[in-house]
């Protein structure tokens, strides 16, 4: 870490540190649902940025020690934002952005997405609740009208993809490449 945040090694041992532990109610550590939103993105042929934002658009669940399942407790994490102020200054407002609004995604979704809040996983429901509800029109039309939001949307579902027990992926090393092409210098 530097005294403005982290560094790719740090978001490395960040990830060598927590990443294997569980994603929330689902089947994939940590790092395997990192791995799995990154490689969809670059599968889409998404570029650097947006590939790193969804590589690292939960690395805020790894900055606590909130426990395993915190919405189990009613704690919602702010985990969408957490991690913000240790990357600012490594990427662009456009990584962050879309790292930021991926939750606000989730509910602008659930407002208009037929059949999305049905599929949503138990831990994704109640995480829903805590992060304010399901957005109502004039919330949806606030968040789509934000520089970035079709790309927190897009990011948003290759999250929901990204949930698959052994699927296989590109290792971290490759995904950190990646970030290191878009890092700010």
């Amino acid at each position: 870490m530097t005294p403005n945040g982290l560094t790719i090694a740090g978001i490395e041992a960040l990830f060598a540190r927590r990443g294997a532990e569980q994603y929330a109610g689902e089947p994939v550590t940590q790092l395997e649902h990192a791995l799995q939103a990154a490689a969809l993105a670059e599968a889409s042929g998404a570029d650097d940025e947006l590939v790193t934002a969804c590589l690292l658009h939960d690395l805020g669940h790894l900055v606590h020690e909130l426990g395993p399942t915190p919405t189990l407790a009613g704690v919602d994490d702010h985990h969408q934002h957490a991690a913000l102020p240790l990357l600012k200054g490594l990427f662009s407002p456009r990584v962050l952005g879309a790292i930021g609004s991926h939750v606000d995604a989730k509910r602008y979704l659930c407002a208009t997405r037929a059949g999305y809040l049905e599929a949503l996983s138990d831990d994704s429901k109640r995480s829903l609740v805590l992060q304010g509800g399901v957005f109502d029109t004039a919330q949806c039309e606030a968040f789509i009208a934000r520089r970035g939001a079709a790309e927190a949307v897009q990011l948003r579902l290759w999250d929901d993809l990204a949930k698959t027990a052994g699927a296989p992926t590109p290792a971290l090393a490759h995904f950190l490449a990646r970030a290191e092409r878009c890092a700010l210098r």
